[in-house]
């Protein structure tokens, strides 16, 4: 087999272009195969055209059925030939087909009426075509590979080596063209399964398609077959045919092929569990290196069911095609997935990842994009053409090659600080002029000299204007010397600063940092040597060694690799798996514990170097962590010969490293390695390995005596046999071949920064293989060692940041390798922290202030650096310029001047000169500035003054700062009246200066406000005099408006003794700085009135005696220092201010916080206190009453508490006698103070009876109490609650209400939980006025409380009652009644006081008998009787409570009125009818049981108007009278049935009928014969003469409305009947149904005996159908 990628042979998936031959010829096989069964899709091409024209005939006539119904009845008849095109045949294009099927939607619906004689005969033929593709199916199904039916699917006789061999056949022409392996590939098993898809129909549209798509694209044979069944169908089937006959048969076909598919879909339903599998990659995406502008494209092929969804991610990011269009093109066909990138750039260079995802998993492919830039020499001719982005390598501009460009960097970053695991930026701004769109920087990054490259670890960005680098997950590997270079053309410029990361807290405390710089090494088949570095800090203990865990990539276990620590800082990591990656991490332990992981190394795959050689230099595809190796093929036989060149290449105390050479003779099959060890000078030989042979040419040897030396050999093994051993060794002593370093000399710490100091040392001698130092440092007498870096550095000189300054330390330093590290070296010597001195830089701005005819007068500007120490003077050179040629330099001055302007003495008149200026220190004189311009020596005859100079700013705030300036040498012709300051953004145009004061200034300094925080300004100065303002002077420098951290401010101070000072603090002074006073901004020569005294960074300055000849504005400036200075300004109320607390503090007072005041307590007791802000604890206080001092006793309790300064006094009771001035007088220390109090007259009336009802306040709460009296509120039902809250109370305590002092019998007993006591008095009205008192009372005692509810409380309380009732009313409501129209509201109820008034139309209603008001329960209504359509219109309903007024309106016009006047109408009628019905008033009885015998006489009472007839049933049948019944109707209204002598043929059911054209009543009663015979005995308590009654009457009315009106109609009462031969005593108890008294059932038998029996009944009238509205609630007593 052919070499190939190795993620190909994974995938057994490749190119044509890697076909090997055995390969081709199984390939050339099977086409040769496919030509011979042609005919066989020609056949079965053929017979798809006859089931057509088949079916066609069948169909001939129209079916009556509607389509589903035509689909699923005529679909059989596709079946056979379907199943040709499912089994072999391409012919049938699935594309073509969905157009088909669209388009035989669109027919006519009398396409679709087909006749039932047609429809039978192609049923029958269908039934014989499905029989036949059963047998067809069945024969797939079960992997048949001979069949009696012409279908066979040749496609599934490849073999698999043909099936690994898949082409594409995207395009025919392309056949033989290698495709980038975008090949689709489909798996070939049943796609379609239920549950996965939304609906039925897209299970079967899947079906069809996946079939469709496997006949395309599965086999390049298909093309070929499918156009000799076309070219066959077209010779046989060549005739015309019509749109609509071509439309009828596309449709006819789809719908036949819409049946198969269901038919299919049920199959793979039987089974479909089996269908379901996860996505998997058939071809991943490969990776790409590109230029940039061009295009790229990715392709992968995912295989899986249901489909997965394919999803893109960039760097682990969602690519959104949306929000980047036409960047991105994602596309997905039949398998086939591409992600294509337009015009890449550098952006675009990322991981790349695919992800397939579906119900049963998810799975990812990725591919990495790297976009270059183009570098070096390029076509000159692509500079302008626009396709290539511009190389940055040529240097080139507009103006030609090579031109420079100037690169300046703004805002850079400083030294950093981190800690492991933060997250760290650096940033920098970028300048570069000329400013050219097209060239863009290079920006780069190095640490440590190194270049770096974006990785997890670090993010770059450039925003073409600012350069930053982030670290995203600082460690301590990232500490170091970062430079940031940019690069435009052949030049660049850098910057450069160091970063700190420090260890992170430890988990353990004491437990040491972590290793870092975690690196693998001579990584071979199966072992991998790992290094790291030691860290900085132990924790406080030694490191007793180091443990190594590894990790497979693509798994998050971590298996650690050594049992016991290892001190050596190399381990051999043995039992790796070959061709797979690992990535390794390691972690240092002490006594205390074991320290957080380092940071993980960098994936390393366990491979033969030659193949990893081997694959870095033909990169097929991207890393995924996997190697999948393909051993060659053996060579059988061979025996390998013995490895050669063995050595050790390592030695320490844990293991031995050996290294071989493979033997030359071994054949072509792998070989594995036996190694062997002996003592040396002994031939005892022993196996190392004797379970698994060693694939590598490197084994790591454990287990050995420390100090033993051995010797070692190797032997070669393969199928044939182990090989002859190799050359022993020589004898190896088993310790540390490498030494632990000694500790370096000569520290020598030196100064740099006002934070850092360089320390610098010597190697240690005999020293090998160094890693780096460590260097720590320590403050002088703390005994503390914190490390300067926890990376180690190489060299021998370091810079040490983070150190405070002013401190001083002490250094060490210790050398690293990998046995160890080394002990410290001697402490270094004290160094204080403090800037180095150096000579300063040079002056610049030189400008000419006076010109004479003899001499000029220069100023210029104090250099930028001083060089950490005070510039002690300048030196002026000067030089002739003749006709533009410079002459020799001449000093001006011997001695140095001190002042930044001096006169040149001795020029020549009209001459032109050249200056220079350098300034001194004590470290010598700086550079020359660069020379002047020239400068024409001649006299100055202007009128306006010369330039002020010396313009410095000065206190610079965030919003404001001070300009100082001196004054022009040169004044004019008349002196200087005044100045003018000017002020400007830096980066304004000139245009853009404007003057800060509209008069000029007579002063020469100027406080500038109302500055913009964070914008840099530039200031300059004009001098004017009445000729006018002459030259500004020069600008100044630029400065930020901003306050700087740790600013401080001139405090003003008046200590104890009332002395004034002003102080300040300065923390940035380096050894010369110096504090300056100033008055007004001029130096302080006078010390007279004020005092310097000056110690350490404090200044102060003290007024002698403050006055008005101190005031002005006093500024400190600290020399040496970047600026720090600061005022205050002393003007006449600030001194008074000052002068007022310089007296306090002299004479103190004791501060009060509050005066003396009185109050009474709880108990009637008087308390006496004030309170001082502060007391110390040797404060104490004198108690004076009447000039005459009071001590603490049994009458006054005195109390001072210095904590809170509260002093107090208290008195029991207040009695006559203590009438008079209480005084409290306070001392502490020299401080005193007193507040008096004066009781007298009224104000001590006032304050005796005050205390008495106090005491006696707190006696009546000492037993239950009313904390709230008596009060009243109106509840949301309109309901009057009297309230109180009590307190003190128990369950003895009882609660008595009276009301006119007559008590209240309440029901519940109340059981304060919540305090509060409650009576409800429902419906409240006049009758309910009153005077109301609750008593509470038990054995401590009682209190009462009062409400009077009577003349204006009462008043208010029925305006509150009626307020709320008012607000309760419903809105206004219509109802139609019989006499006419009504309209209501309900309120919660009704009182007299809420006054009621009705309103038509905007106009009083004055109420007759036609149209009346009234209340009816809680209806308030208006009664329009007889209404007319001047009754018409807006109703409205006020309610008047007694202040307000409450309206409610209705409209009673159109509609409204028309329904409601029509309802009253018919309620009229029906109301006339009710009345004069026919009805039985006096009810008969329902049931009457009387002896055989016996006469029964039943009668009532009938009404109707007209008279209604009547009329007997019996049994439901007429009944009429006879000689035995005798039927009345007498007077129109009484009604009598009598039966003279009853039988048990009169038992049954009567029924009395009353009609009149009004309405017919019925009304029933039962007769119950008790025949002789039948008669039990007398004892047994029977009474056969008893009457029962059971009321149940119907009526039939002459309308449905009085059916339904039936309901409210209350029948009359009707008494028990008994039936008796006399006429029954009223008085008498009527007897019911059965009697348990024996006595009295023979009573009653002895009076019935021979007696007709009558039955009575007592009418009582009818109640009215009105309703009377809720019964009001009934209230409490």
């Amino acid at each position: 087999m052919m070499s190939l990628p190795f993620y190909q042979r994974h995938h057994e998936h490749y190119d044509r272009a890697y076909r090997h031959k055995a390969l081709q010829s199984t390939v050339s096989q099977y086409q040769k195969e496919t030509k011979s069964k042609s005919a066989v899709y020609a056949q079965g091409s053929a017979a798809y055209a006859r089931g057509s024209a088949a079916y066609r005939h069948a169909s001939a006539a129209d079916f009556s059925l509607d389509s589903s119904a035509a689909y699923s009845h005529g679909s059989s008849a596709y079946d056979l030939e379907s199943a040709a095109y499912s089994y072999g045949s391409t012919a049938y294009d699935h594309s073509a087909a969905q157009s088909k099927r669209s388009a035989a939607y669109s027919l006519d619906s009398e396409s679709l009426s087909k006749s039932s004689a047609a429809y039978r005969h192609g049923s029958e033929s269908i039934n014989k075509l499905a029989a036949a593709y059963r047998l067809g199916s069945e024969a797939y199904s079960l992997g048949l590979k001979d069949s009696s039916l012409m279908i066979e699917d040749q496609s599934y006789k490849m073999s698999p080596k043909a099936k690994r061999a898949k082409q594409n056949l995207l395009s025919e022409d392309k056949e033989n063209e290698a495709i980038d392996y975008s090949v689709p590939i489909f798996t070939g098993r049943e796609v379609s399964i239920s549950g996965i898809t939304d609906t039925e129909e897209e299970r079967i549209k899947e079906s069809a398609a996946y079939v469709a798509k496997r006949n395309l694209f599965a086999t390049g044979e298909g093309v070929s077959a499918r156009k000799v069944a076309k070219s066959t169908s077209e010779e046989e089937h060549h005739e015309k045919k019509s749109r609509k006959v071509a439309i009828r048969e596309s449709a006819e076909r789809v719908a036949l092929k819409k049946t198969l598919e269901e038919t299919q879909a049920f199959h793979k339903k039987l089974n479909q569990d089996k269908l379901l599998h996860a996505p998997e990659f058939i071809i991943e995406p490969r990776s790409h290196t590109i230029w940039e502008k061009q295009n790229v494209k990715f392709h992968c092929s995912v295989a899986g069911w249901p489909a997965p969804h394919v999803t893109w991610y960039k760097n682990n990011v969602p690519i959104n095609v949306q929000t980047h269009p036409g960047k991105y093109i994602i596309a997905s066909r039949y398998g086939l997935h591409s992600l294509e990138i337009s015009t890449c750039d550098f952006d675009d260079t990322a991981q790349y990842r695919a992800s397939a995802m579906n119900v049963k998993g998810e799975i990812s492919a990725y591919a990495s994009l790297v976009v270059k830039r183009y570098k070096g020499e390029i076509d000159a001719s692509l500079l302008y053409a626009g396709t290539v982005s511009m190389p940055l390598g040529l240097g080139v501009t507009p103006h030609g090659y090579a031109s420079r460009f100037e690169i300046s960097f703004v805002d850079k970053f400083d030294v950093a600080f981190g800690r492991e695991g933060e997250t760290m930026s650096l940033g920098c701004t970028v300048v570069i002029s000329p400013d050219i769109k097209r060239f863009k920087p290079d920006i780069e990054w190095y640490r440590n000299g190194i270049l770096i490259t974006p990785s997890k670890w670090v993010q770059m960005h450039w925003s073409g204007e600012r350069a930053s680098l982030t670290l995203t997950h600082a460690n301590k590997e990232d500490e170091g010397l970062y430079t940031l270079r940019v690069v435009m053309g052949d030049y660049y410029e850098e910057y450069s600063s160091y970063v700190f990361v420090r260890d992170a807290d430890a988990e353990i405390p004491g437990a040491p940092g972590a290793p870092l710089d975690v690196q693998c090494l001579d990584a071979n088949k199966d072992y991998v040597i790992v290094s790291w570095k030691q860290p900085a800090v132990d924790g406080g203990n030694p490191i007793l060694g180091y443990f190594i865990d590894r990790c497979e990539v693509g798994t998050s276990h971590w298996t650690q690799c050594n049992e016991t620590p290892v001190k050596f800082a190399r381990f051999p990591v043995t039992g790796l798996i070959e061709g797979r990656s690992y990535i390794f991490r390691v972690r240092a332990v002490n006594k205390a514990g074991i320290s957080l992981p380092s940071r993980v190394s960098e994936p390393v795959a366990a491979l033969d170097p030659a193949d990893r050689a081997r694959l870095r230099s033909h990169p097929s595809a991207p890393w995924t962590g996997q190697i999948i190796v393909t051993e060659e093929e053996p060579a059988e036989g061979v025996v390998p010969g013995p490895p050669t060149d063995l050595q050790v290449i390592e030695a320490t105390k844990n293991y031995v490293v050996l290294s071989w050479k493979p033997p030359g003779q071994r054949g072509h099959e792998g070989i594995m390695y036996f190694v062997e060890k002996c003592v040396a000078g002994t031939e005892d030989w022993q196996r190392v390995n004797t379970e698994i042979p060693v694939k590598s040419p490197r084994f790591a040897v454990f287990d050995l005596a420390e100090g033993k030396s051995y010797c070692f050999r190797v032997r070669c093994c393969n199928s044939a046999g182990i090989g002859e051993p190799s050359e022993a060794t020589e004898a190896t002593v088993v310790d540390d071949k490498l030494d632990i370093p000694k500790a370096p000399g000569r520290i020598m710490p030196t100064r740099n920064t006002d934070t850092s100091v360089v320390v610098t040392w010597t190697e240690p001698p005999d020293a090998k293989e160094l890693v780096g130092y460590y260097i720590e440092s320590s403050v002088v007498g703390s005994g503390r060692w914190e490390p300067c870096n926890n990376n180690p550095v190489k060299g021998t000189r370091f810079i040490c940041h983070g150190l405070i300054n002013g401190e001083k330390y002490i250094f060490r330093v210790r050398a690293v390798n990998a046995a160890g590290l080394s002990e410290f070296s001697q402490d270094s010597e004290p160094i204080e922290v403090q800037a180095a001195i150096a000579a300063p830089s040079p002056p610049y701005d030189i400008m000419v202030l006076e010109s004479v005819r003899d001499s000029m007068v220069l100023g210029w500007k104090q250099p930028k650096v001083t060089g950490g120490t005070e510039i002690t003077g300048y030196y002026v050179n000067y030089r002739e310029v003749v006709n533009g040629v410079p002459g020799k330099w001449m000093e001006a001055n011997i001695k140095a001047i001190t002042e930044r302007a001096y006169r040149i003495q001795n020029l020549k008149e009209n001459m032109v000169y050249q200056f220079q200026v350098a300034a001194a220190n004590l470290a010598g004189v700086g550079t020359p500035s660069l020379p002047s311009q020239p400068f024409k020596c001649e006299e100055w005859t202007i009128a306006v003054p010369g330039p002020p100079h010396d313009v410095a700013c000065t206190e610079v705030r965030k919003d404001s700062l001070v300009l100082l300036w001196k004054e022009p040498v040169y004044t004019g012709r008349s002196p200087i009246a005044g100045y003018y300051v000017d002020m400007k953004e830096t980066k304004a145009k000139e245009e853009h200066w404007r003057s800060v004061n509209e008069k000029p200034l007579q002063k020469k300094f100027l406080k500038i406000g109302g500055l913009k925080e964070g914008v840099s300004y530039v200031f300059r100065v004009r001098a004017t005099n009445q000729a006018g303002v002459g030259k500004p002077s020069d600008v100044t420098d630029p400065v930020i408006a901003e306050t700087r951290p740790g600013t401080k401010e001139v405090v003003v101070d008046v200590d104890d003794n009332g002395v004034i000072s002003l102080n300040f603090e300065c923390d940035q002074m380096s050894p010369n700085s110096k504090f300056v006073w100033s008055k007004n901004y001029e130096p302080i020569e006078d010390d007279s009135r004020l005092n310097i005294d000056t110690k350490g960074g404090k200044s102060k300055a003290t007024f002698k005696d403050l006055g008005e000849d101190d005031l002005g504005i006093y500024s400190c400036v600290v020399t040496d220092t970047d600026g720090v200075s600061a005022s205050h300004t002393i003007d006449e109320e600030e001194m008074k201010r000052l002068l007022a607390l310089s007296h306090e503090r002299k004479f103190p007072t004791v501060p009060l916080a509050s005066e003396l005041a009185v109050e009474i307590l709880e108990k009637g007791q008087v308390r006496f206190w004030l309170q001082a802000e502060k007391l110390s604890g040797n404060a104490k206080a004198n108690f004076v009453f009447n000039d005459k001092e009071i001590f603490n006793g049994e009458k006054y309790k005195m109390k001072v508490d210095q904590k809170t300064g509260l002093v107090e006094m208290i008195m029991d009771k207040l009695e006559d006698k203590d009438e008079g001035t209480y005084t409290f007088q306070l001392q502490d220390g020299k401080a005193t103070n007193q507040s008096s109090l004066v009781l007298i007259g009224d104000v001590f009336k006032k304050l005796q009876d005050e205390a008495d009802f106090q005491r006696k306040e707190w006696h009546r709460k000492q037993g239950p109490h009313f904390v709230d009296k008596l009060g009243w509120e109106v509840t949301d039902d309109c309901n009057v609650m009297l309230k109180c809250k009590v307190a003190n109370i128990k369950k003895e305590t009882h609660i008595v209400w009276y009301k006119d002092d007559r008590e209240i019998m309440v029901d519940e007993e109340h059981d304060f939980k919540d305090g509060v006591c409650t009576l409800l008095i429902s419906e409240f009205s006049k009758k309910d006025a009153g005077t109301y008192e609750v008593i509470l009372k038990d054995d401590r005692g009682k209190d009462s409380s009062e409400l009077k509810l009577t003349d204006t409380a009462f008043a208010d309380l029925m305006n509150e009652v009626c307020r709320r009732i008012a607000l309760s009313a419903t809105d206004l409501k219509i109802q139609s009644t019989a006499e006419g129209i009504r309209l209501y509201s309900y309120v919660t109820y009704y009182v007299e006081d809420l006054r009621v008034g009705w309103v038509h139309n905007d106009t009083q209603i004055r109420f007759t008998d036609r149209v009346k008001t009234g209340v009816t329960g809680e209806q308030i209504w208006l009664q329009i009787n007889e209404p007319t359509p001047q009754d018409k219109g807006k109703y409205t309903m006020e309610l008047f409570d007694g202040k307000t007024g409450h309206k409610k309106t209705i409209d009673l016009s159109g509609q409204a009125f028309d329904e409601a006047f029509a309802e009253f109408q018919r309620l009229k009628q029906a109301a006339i009818a009710e009345k004069n019905r026919a009805r039985v008033l006096g009810g008969l009885p329902d049931v009457v049981t009387i002896q055989e015998g016996k006469a029964l006489n039943l009668s009532c009472t009938v009404w109707g108007d007209p008279t209604p007839e009547v009329s007997w049933l019996k049994n439901e049948k007429s009944f009429v009278s006879d000689a035995n019944c005798i039927l009345k109707f007498e007077s129109g209204k009484n009604v009598s049935f009598t039966i003279s002598t009853v039988s048990t043929l009169d038992s049954g059911k009567y029924s009395i009928v009353v009609k009149n054209k009004y309405g017919t009543e019925t009304s029933d009663v039962t007769v119950i014969v008790i025949s002789v015979s039948g008669q039990t005995d007398t004892a047994q308590g029977q009474n056969q003469n008893n009457i029962t009654v059971s009321k149940k009457k119907k009526s039939t009315t002459a309308s449905k409305w009085k059916e339904r009106e039936k309901k409210d109609f209350i029948k009359p009462h009707v008494e028990e009947i008994i039936a008796t031969e006399e006429t029954p005593d009223p008085n008498e108890i009527p007897l019911v149904e059965t009697e348990k008294d024996t006595k009295s059932n023979q009573r009653a038998a002895k009076t019935t005996d021979g007696k007709a029996a009558v039955a009575e009944t007592v009418p009582q009238p009818p109640e009215s159908l009105a309703r009377q509205g809720k019964k009001p609630l009934e209230k409490k007593p």
